[in-house]
């Protein structure tokens, strides 16, 4: 039985790469569903599949986060594993994705939620905008910010996994490394200032209200993506980045027997807490650090002790 996969919103559910892929769940907003209806819901999908795991944004409204977590509490469940997602919308969808193709595979419940973290660092996940102004997801300099001000601006931005900008000339296409710390110094290519995977990825880009072919015509190429995807842009989309004059991008890696591969290499450990199976250094379904805290250590000799006096 595959563990399933849950999500806060509709446009975080993209098409499936196979016909093997499941879909993922919607866990609705306050507003959307009575609690009660939520709790009955969730109940059904735990008896169904005996675990979910829930993936949202950093960027929810609190009350939608704090519905999940009411519902965790009400059903006394240690089988809902609610994952908060610190990375930009279209990441995220592609992160929902990795975890629905993984789902039905031979990883436990235990090992697919805590590969949330450990494949988060192979997106590589950005936007162009026209304005950086309202920007703060990623460190922006006041020079970038004055910038922004002048018209035919835009700024070409890495948010995952490590932040970058670069002011991109409206004209020429030439682009100018803008660091965090407000230092700017000139690149010799227009994608150069952001520097890419340096592994086999494809892209998928959701374009918003800004016309320009810098990410598909620029971008793409400099980063040698092995081919480019198109889809709708997610609505939160425009509120995370500050603009909704703007195209974001992730790239990611599109093989599930890659991904497979990535995932079993890790050894698997025993969660001190829950005693669900994890991968990595937290447990995806109780957060439990893998080694406990020393004062929280036994004597007891075990697999996260070393069997010290």
């Amino acid at each position: 039985m595959p563990t399933a996969i849950a999500v806060t919103s509709a446009d975080l559910v993209l098409p499936p790469t196979d016909q093997q892929t499941p879909t993922a769940a919607l866990l609705q907003a306050p507003d959307a569903q009575p609690l009660e209806a939520a709790l009955v819901d969730m109940n059904v999908m735990l008896e169904r599949y005996g675990y979910v795991v829930a993936l949202y944004p950093a960027s929810i409204p609190t009350a939608h986060e704090r519905r999940l977590h009411t519902i965790r509490s009400m059903l006394e469940t240690d089988r809902l594993a609610l994952l908060k997602l610190d990375l930009p919308p279209l990441a995220v969808a592609v992160l929902v994705r990795q975890l629905r193709q993984l789902s039905i595979c031979d990883f436990s419940a235990g090992v697919v939620a805590s590969a949330a973290r450990l494949l988060s660092h192979y997106i590589y996940a950005g936007a162009l905008l026209n304005s950086v102004t309202k920007l703060d997801r990623v460190p922006v300099s006041l020079k970038a910010h004055a910038k922004s001000w002048v018209p035919g601006s835009q700024f070409g931005v890495l948010a995952n996994p490590n932040p970058q900008l670069i002011k991109i000339g409206s004209a020429t296409g030439t682009a100018t490394a803008i660091a965090t710390t407000g230092a700017i110094a000139t690149t010799t290519g227009a994608a150069a200032g952001l520097r890419g995977p340096e592994f086999a990825t494809q892209l998928l880009v959701g374009k918003g209200n800004l016309t320009s072919d810098w990410v598909t015509g620029t971008l793409a190429p400099a980063w040698q993506v092995s081919g480019v995807q198109e889809t709708g842009l997610p609505a939160d989309s425009p509120r995370w980045w500050g603009t909704a004059k703007m195209i974001e991008f992730a790239a990611f890696l599109p093989d599930i027997s890659v991904l497979y591969q990535l995932v079993a290499s890790v050894r698997r450990e025993k969660c001190h807490w829950c005693g669900i199976e994890l991968i990595g250094d937290r447990c995806g379904f109780c957060s439990a650090p893998l080694t406990p805290p020393p004062e929280n250590q036994s004597r007891a000799v075990g697999v996260l002790n070393h069997g010290s006096p």
